[in-house]
């Protein structure tokens, strides 16, 4: 297989921009695109433009002025946040939250980092739990609060946000509140060093004791090790470090297909399931940012046989037997997230084949006249009208950055949140 980095690249763009001129088209000023019927769909009552300010940084790295031009000016114009609405704290913070900031360190307008103040302020009620750990949702003009079920992903992938937001503010009220969420979690870790599924956050009662790196946990353990990393968090390195011992101590499984990852009891360690989730391809990529290479490798060559052996990658396989458990492909980025990851530390030429791959089956069996669409099934390639906004942050972003000039972006300089917006190293010193 030949690779034309160059010829890729602009690939990538111009899909970039058939998904970008469909939301233009159908949905401009809305939080996303309905591609099979040309229509647009708000998360909430009104829209927070989730689409443009999470494409925002992907446009910048593209060199695509004019179209982030015009994301701007409808960002600036249009945005508000002063809506009776309850919206998820998780989702706001990584896609919203995470975007303006990204936004602001690349273009520099400071009305970006306003925005970012005024959203960060208004998800701050959620953090008053007694035992500090958020709330699943927060309302934006009346700071009520609801969901006090939530789980590992959504209490502990804050900080990266919340951090640098501190770190350009100067306010430290937004790193003290999101940190103190990581620690109250890790603080509930089992005797053996593992987090369930879900957790009273008023309590601090254990509701699922399923441990896993897939569904609500994933980002959890991203965020320790990133956290780290950008912030010198001592404390963070230090969780990280005792975590991700007990998860490749309890919850790694090495088969004759390959090398994955399964459920287990939170408590003994006792095997539920062999169950592995298209979510988990992101541990590649955080096995590579740690060091751990070797591990990294081999979990990547799985998560390739899971994409490559159903032409397009489900949602859920069982590993044991490579049967499909959940056969829905939401355009998620994660598989190509590690490809970037492991070609960044290896310069293998093999990870370039499998963001070919990737991207040619995402053309193939996702693209629509109009954008592209989530997948009901993986077997009869029946669309879904579904584009979400990390198809144009993430996925695309990665396969760009995959093949795209070196000088596009340092990525030793940068840490990249959990919905690929980078924030640089040097605002955290």
């Amino acid at each position: 297989m030949e690779i034309n980095k160059k010829e890729l690249a602009e690939k990538v763009k111009a899909e970039f921009m058939h998904a970008w001129n469909g939301y233009k088209k159908y949905a401009f000023g809305h939080d996303e695109l309905r591609p099979l019927s040309k229509t647009h769909y708000d998360w909430y009552d009104d829209s927070l433009c989730i689409t443009p300010i999470d494409a925002f940084d992907t446009m910048v790295l593209m060199g695509l002025t004019k179209d982030k031009n015009e994301a701007k000016q409808l960002i600036f114009e249009e945005l508000s946040f002063d809506k009776n609405i309850y919206v998820s704290v998780f989702e706001i913070t990584i896609r919203i939250l995470g975007g303006l900031i990204s936004a602001y360190l690349l273009d520099g307008n400071k009305k970006f980092l306003k925005l970012s103040e005024d959203i960060a302020n208004r998800l701050l009620p959620a953090f008053n739990s007694k035992t500090g750990m958020p709330f699943r949702f927060v309302n934006f003009k009346t700071g009520a609060v609801r969901g006090k079920i939530n789980n590992p992903a959504e209490i502990g992938t804050l900080l990266v946000e919340f951090g640098s937001l501190s770190k350009l503010t100067g306010n430290p009220v937004y790193y003290d509140r999101a940190k103190k969420a990581l620690v109250e979690l890790y603080n509930r870790r089992s005797k053996i060093g593992l987090v369930g599924t879900t957790i009273n956050i008023e309590t601090g009662k254990w509701i699922n004791k399923e441990s896993s790196i897939g569904n609500k946990i994933d980002s959890y353990y991203e965020y320790l090790l990133k956290s780290y990393l950008l912030f010198k968090d001592m404390d963070c390195k230090k969780m990280w470090e005792t975590s991700i011992k007990s998860v490749n101590k309890y919850l790694a499984d090495s088969k004759n297909n390959g090398y994955w990852y399964r459920q287990v009891d939170m408590d003994t360690g006792k095997k539920i399931s062999t169950k592995f989730e298209a979510l988990a391809a992101v541990f590649p990529s955080i096995f590579a940012l740690s060091g751990d290479l070797t591990r990294a490798k081999k979990l990547q060559d799985s998560c390739f046989k899971m994409w490559t052996t159903f032409d397009i990658e489900p949602e859920q396989i069982d590993y044991k037997t490579m049967k499909i458990k959940l056969a829905i492909y939401r355009l998620r980025p994660e598989n190509i997230e590690s490809a970037y990851y492991l070609y960044h530390y290896t310069k293998d030429e093999k990870y370039l084949k499998m963001g070919k791959i990737y991207l040619e089956s995402i053309i193939k069996y996702c693209k629509t006249e109009e954008g592209y669409a989530e997948l009901k099934s993986v077997i009869t390639k029946e669309k879904r009208d579904r584009m979400s906004s990390f198809f144009l942050a993430e996925t695309l972003k990665y396969l760009y950055l995959l093949f795209a000039p070196k000088n596009t972006l340092n990525f030793d300089k940068i840490i990249f949140n959990t919905e690929a917006h980078p924030i640089q190293k040097n605002i955290c010193k």
